[in-house]
């Protein structure tokens, strides 16, 4: 199961384990219970303070519990943990073992404090680059609560389970039984929902902090970016963002950042957070902005005011918001969110296995999209609005030499059908001819493009008819003080290097307003 090198990293890193740790398998006579214990019996092998047992009693199988010897932790994996989620497994295995996890002390002390017991669910998949996060979050509650129990469990193993459970996108997080969230989660969203008094508390932490000097708004690329050349000028600088790394998070592959051959998004999104905190920059994540309030004078400081109620100051601040998937709004894709109209199909394409789905969007992540889909489910139908593909001809030429995949030119969408629970099927016009046709589908996977996300800018900085902030050269906003950069800007040309190039201006912007700007009395 694992070569060579990969068995070296991990003996390296089992050398950290404090306590002896068990793997308990619980196993049938499946193909994939003979890779769980080829897998353990491998990790077992790496150390002696690692054991492997076959003997378990849970009802899924194959899944294993990792636990220290002679206790019973509440940590299983109802799945072969490889792909994304070895890296869950690797953390599973070193906290398990007395590894202190990164975490703050008060977070810590919170989880240990929660009261009740929990039972969560997370239904995954093994290629969804958003999941790793959810199950990492919970695994580690359950190693510092013992009233809490997690097990991640792979879609494609426990296929009857989720369609039983109605399951239509990962992550999907149950919690006694009940649903409690779906789509990437933190340790600070997850306890949010759990404990009524955290958001309070966070709150008045966050606005007893003083004015920075730069405040940066977003933790994409731009955002760290900016964070990186500001803190280099030995000035106060902060970062809010609702999920650092922004939309590289979602992104698979990356290929073409100068100097960085070949790197997943999310790996990406680390090194950013990484090189970000290496400055001292004090990052404020999990945090969704509402509101932007301009300085009262020359010099003061400007305010941006955080959902949870807290206020922040910045005598500068840094718009890098970034972007979101654009939403097709048509009947039915708010009603069967989550329940088979998906935006991420490298994340849930392995749920519709051998069922039928449509990709709307025929520009280059949707052409990508069908063919990614096209090796995993029955049947992709491509609908496009233009008379054309727009995307890249070898993306189009690659498309079309595939068997099971149709495409629908001059397609318009107009509805998302479903049976009350989950989507049954998608119906468009034809643009040319004036007909209706109907889709019947398991899922409908929307390609359409980004909507910059400035919602709550509008009536405060100019925004360009598209909602983009408006800036000039050297990234400057409508208002003193105010910069922006990135996806959500006016700067053509929506790509990670472009945007870090945009935020590293931005703040030596931000820099040159400062220096030049008395402080308000």
């Amino acid at each position: 199961m694992l070569d060579s090198t990969i068995q070296a990293q991990l003996k390296a890193y089992l050398e950290r384990l404090q306590q002896p740790i068990e793997l308990i398998a619980s196993l049938d006579d499946r193909p994939a219970s003979a890779e769980m214990r080829e897998l353990l019996t491998e990790i077992a092998a790496l150390h002696p303070m690692v054991s492997a047992r076959f003997d378990g009693g849970d009802m899924r199988r194959p899944s294993l519990q990792v636990t220290r010897h002679g206790a019973d932790m509440g940590l299983r994996f109802a799945a072969i943990p490889m792909g994304h989620e070895f890296t869950s497994l690797v953390l599973a295995l070193l906290q398990a073992g007395g590894h202190p996890p990164r975490l703050e002390a008060d977070v810590t002390a919170q989880i240990q404090s929660l009261e009740g017991d929990f039972a969560f669910e997370t239904y995954m998949s093994m290629t969804c680059h958003n999941c790793p996060d959810v199950v990492q979050a919970l695994n580690l509650m359950a190693v510092l609560n013992p009233r809490i129990r997690h097990v991640a469990i792979d879609g494609g193993l426990f296929q009857a389970e989720v369609e039983q459970r109605q399951v239509m996108a990962v992550p999907s997080i149950f919690l006694n039984g009940q649903p409690f969230g779906s789509g990437r989660m933190g340790i600070t969203e997850i306890l949010a929902k759990l404990d009524a008094g955290a958001a309070v508390r966070e709150a008045a932490k966050l606005s007893a902090k003083g004015a920075f000097d730069v405040l940066i708004v977003g933790g994409g690329p731009a955002g760290a970016a900016a964070a990186v050349y500001a803190a280099r000028k030995g000035i106060k600088t902060g970062i809010v963002a609702e999920r650092f790394g922004g939309q590289t998070l979602d992104t698979l592959g990356i290929e073409n950042y100068v100097s960085v051959l070949d790197t997943q998004g999310p790996k990406f999104a680390l090194a950013l957070e990484a090189h970000a905190k290496a400055y001292d920059v004090e990052i404020m994540n999990g945090q969704r902005v509402a509101a932007l309030e301009p300085a009262g004078q020359p010099g003061g400081t400007i305010k941006v005011t955080l959902e949870n109620g807290a206020v922040l100051q910045g005598r500068s601040v840094i718009l890098s918001t970034g972007a979101r998937w654009r939403k097709v709004n048509v009947p039915g894709e708010a009603e069967y969110a989550n329940k088979g109209v998906a935006y991420c199909p490298h994340c849930d394409g392995p749920l519709f296995k051998g069922k039928r789905v449509a990709v709307i969007g025929g520009g280059n992540s949707g052409v990508e999209a069908a063919i990614d889909l096209a090796g995993v489910v029955a049947h992709v139908t491509v609908v496009e609005f233009a008379d054309q593909l727009k995307a890249d001809a070898v993306l189009v030429n690659k498309l079309k030499s595939l068997p099971n995949v149709d495409i629908h030119t001059n397609a318009q969408t107009t509805e998302i059908t479903g049976d009350g629970q989950k989507v049954d099927g998608l119906e468009y016009r034809n643009r040319a001819d004036g007909r209706e046709y109907r889709l019947a589908l398991a899922g409908v996977f929307v390609q359409i493009g980004l909507v910059p996300n400035t919602e709550f800018l509008k009536g405060t900085v100019e925004l360009s008819k598209y909602g983009e902030i408006i800036v000039d050269a050297k990234g400057a906003a409508s208002l003193p003080g105010v910069f922006a950069a990135g996806d959500a800007t006016t700067v053509p040309y929506k790509q990670i290097i472009i945007a870090a190039g945009d935020g590293a201006k931005a703040a030596l912007s931000a820099f040159d307003h400062l220096i030049r700007t008395p402080v308000a009395a």
